[in-house]
């Protein structure tokens, strides 16, 4: 049965309590909409009548030109530091907030598109997307909602009928993307820059109701709300670190305040295991290499920290002073969550010794060995079959001396088959899938899909799936940003 559009009922909350941070657009004319990839289970989970998402309606809403009676879509402001210099006035250059869907949960998810077309925020942009991005964006972020990876959500991707030029003419498309919410630091710090203390205040109360509510029982509630906001993102970085995620642009404007990854542009999943790995295009200096992104959360945090010193108490000394204090936590929640989550990588109960973690991350760097196949294949050896280990290695004494000590502890492998994937987001075969959808093949990406959608489950016919990237492709590999 399908919903009438009447039905599909959208709020306003962020632009009616923060109007300030909201700019009424709307989004531009998409010639010819056709539906590319479409998220039903996430639609059933928001009360989405998916048949109706398909129709002529469905789409016009999915890209923007059909929005529900009463609702304005809006831009929302916000600022940044883009790979450490700060910019006062970033915002939705490209996307458009459709307004906030009631989840099941009890709790709201903002409905919200990218690539709907230039909006004040533009700067020098088109506003526009292109198909191979938003489709990355759909696989990587369904891919990291099925390791368990907080997120952002694609519900849809829509190609436009509208020619873009980037270094080529490209087929355009509009994500549809869902979000407990899109508050980030640069929300705060563009509140800030504003000098309106009211402004920050409403700003911060709204995050402490929409994402941390237990903070608004502290007896200071804004610092409460950082303390959370540390926590949250302390997890999250461990997560990726654990998987080999690389986010590629952790500018303070792709931070979140509820704690989801947001932004997969010129993001990655490494193959051979190396702290210094790269794959942006822009990041000529490795600032977001993988190996420094718990410390790039670390100064993120920072920024949100000055942000908000106004709420922390009326004493600056003494809000500098709280916000230190506070931001001195992550580094030990993140450590403990990296390395619980190390333990649990290797199928040891409790904490992994920290000298047998350390001569494994030496070893597997030395060796160049790709960092998704090692741990899936240590599970094996937990049930005493090291060949496929060892073969991954040219140093094998090395290896072997290592494996002893680890075998000692007594491993369990089922349980290490729980947390190591078999299948990730390969760059080649994303790359693969990219290529053939943007020429009109959506077979490689569907079944990339259904790959990375149940990571943990090792299944006939798959195999290419779970191999490392041929080492001409790994060897040259560069992302984009696809704007």
């Amino acid at each position: 049965m399908s919903i009438a559009p009447a039905t599909v009922t959208l709020s306003d909350q962020f632009a009616r309590t923060l109007p300030e941070l909201a700019l009424a657009w709307r989004a531009e004319h998409a010639p010819s909409p056709n539906l590319l990839v479409l998220n039903e289970r996430l639609a059933a989970e928001l009360g989405l009548d998916a048949d109706w998402l398909r129709s002529p309606e469905g789409l016009r809403l999915l890209v923007g030109e059909h929005v529900p009676d009463g609702v304005t879509p809006v831009a929302q402001a916000y600022a940044g530091h883009q790979f450490g210099h700060y910019a006062p006035r970033l915002g939705d250059g490209r996307a458009l907030l459709l307004g906030e869907v009631v989840h099941p949960d009890g709790g709201t998810r903002d409905l919200h598109l990218k690539g709907s077309g230039r909006t004040p925020f533009a700067r020098g942009g088109d506003g526009l997307a292109v198909v191979g991005p938003m489709l990355r964006e759909h696989v990587v972020s369904e891919a990291m909602h099925a390791l368990g990876i907080p997120t952002t959500r694609s519900l849809a991707v829509v190609a436009t009928g509208r020619a873009v030029r980037r270094e080529t003419v490209l087929p355009g498309a509009v994500l549809a993307r869902v979000a407990s919410s899109h508050l980030r630091v640069g929300s705060f710090q563009y509140a800030r820059a504003t000098g309106d203390v009211d402004l920050l205040r409403r700003l911060a109360d709204h995050a402490i109701a929409r994402h941390h509510p237990g903070a608004a029982e502290a007896d200071n509630r804004h610092l409460a709300l950082f303390e959370a906001v540390v926590s949250a993102q302390a997890s999250l970085v461990a997560r990726w670190m654990l998987v080999g995620f690389i986010h590629g642009v952790m500018n303070t404007d792709n931070m979140t305040i509820s704690g989801e990854t947001i932004d997969y542009g010129p993001c990655a999943f490494m193959d051979a295991f190396d702290p210094a790995t790269v794959y942006s295009s822009i990041d000529h200096a490795g600032r977001y290499a993988y190996g420094n992104q718990p410390r790039v959360a670390e100064w993120n945090l920072a920024r949100l920290a000055e942000a908000l010193l106004p709420l922390f108490a009326e004493d600056e000394e003494r809000a500098v002073e709280v916000a230190v204090e506070s931001l001195g936590a992550f580094r030990g929640q993140y450590d403990d969550a990296w390395s619980a989550g190390m333990a649990a990588k290797l199928g040891l109960a409790g904490t992994a010794p920290a000298p047998l973690v350390d001569d494994l991350l030496t070893l597997l760097r030395d060796n160049h060995v790709d960092h998704t196949s090692f741990h899936r294949r240590l599970g094996a050896a937990a049930g005493g079959d090291t060949e496929p280990v060892r073969e991954l290695f040219l140093d094998l004494a090395g290896i072997d001396a290592w494996l002893a000590r680890w075998r000692a502890l007594g491993p369990d492998a089922d349980a290490m088959r729980r947390v190591n994937p078999v299948y990730v987001p390969r760059n080649h075969l994303v790359e693969e899938a990219l290529a053939a959808a943007t020429e009109g093949d959506r077979v490689p990406l569907e079944r990339l899909l259904d790959a990375v959608t149940s990571p943990f489950d090792e299944r006939p016919g798959l195999d290419r799936y779970a191999e490392p990237a041929p080492e001409h492709f790994a060897a040259a590999y560069q992302t984009f940003c696809g704007t």
